[in-house]
């Protein structure tokens, strides 16, 4: 059985986004952490995206098109690529990727399937669509990219009303961003 795992850039306070947008941070531009992303998520087979996470991350469907991309940002391209991709959207029409569907709705039932059939682990990205999946008792792992920006707002990682008993299982410092890593496990 698969794992689902939900990793986000959050804020120090929590926060995946602020009550204006953004978080402030310039460490997913630092080839250190992209690096380690790209090393930690080769290994996923499916992403799972709610419609404002799939067109942010759309963006690696034609982004090995542009001309002298490093080669931290081509291997993140090349493993987003080759991954599966859910989009739950009760508004998309169509997807503009490869090995990508659309789901009208977030079927708890549905993503337990897919994690037992599943060779490879899934992520669920975005704070709405992982709501959901925390709720329903669906993530095994939360992988935690801690800002040292504090934003006082917004978007929380960790939904609202919901109770978890975590084990910190790793944990990493970058320097040059600052940038904390610190993976739990669903106890």
């Amino acid at each position: 059985m698969a794992k689902l795992i939900y990793s986000m850039i959050t804020s120090l306070d929590g926060y995946t986004e602020a009550a204006e947008g953004g978080i402030g941070t310039g460490a997913a531009e630092d080839p250190e952490v992209h690096t380690f992303v790209n090393d930690l998520f080769r290994p996923v087979g499916t992403y799972l995206y709610g419609r404002r996470m799939y067109e942010t991350m759309v963006y690696w469907e034609t982004a090995l098109d542009e001309p002298d991309q490093p080669p931290h940002i081509a291997q993140y391209a090349r493993d987003w690529q080759a991954a599966e991709k859910v989009v739950y959207s009760t508004t998309l029409d169509a997807v503009s990727s490869a090995k990508t569907r659309i789901e009208r709705s977030f079927d708890p039932d549905a993503v337990r399937r897919l994690k037992d059939e599943a060779d490879a682990d899934l992520t669920v990205d975005g704070p709405n669509l992982a709501a959901q999946a925390i709720a329903a008792g669906l993530v095994d792992e939360y992988h935690l990219f801690i800002t040292t920006s504090v934003v006082g707002g917004g978007k929380r990682f960790f939904p609202d009303g919901v109770r978890l008993d975590l084990e910190l299982v790793e944990e990493r410092a970058f320097a040059a961003s600052g940038l904390i890593y610190a993976r739990y496990r669903t106890r």
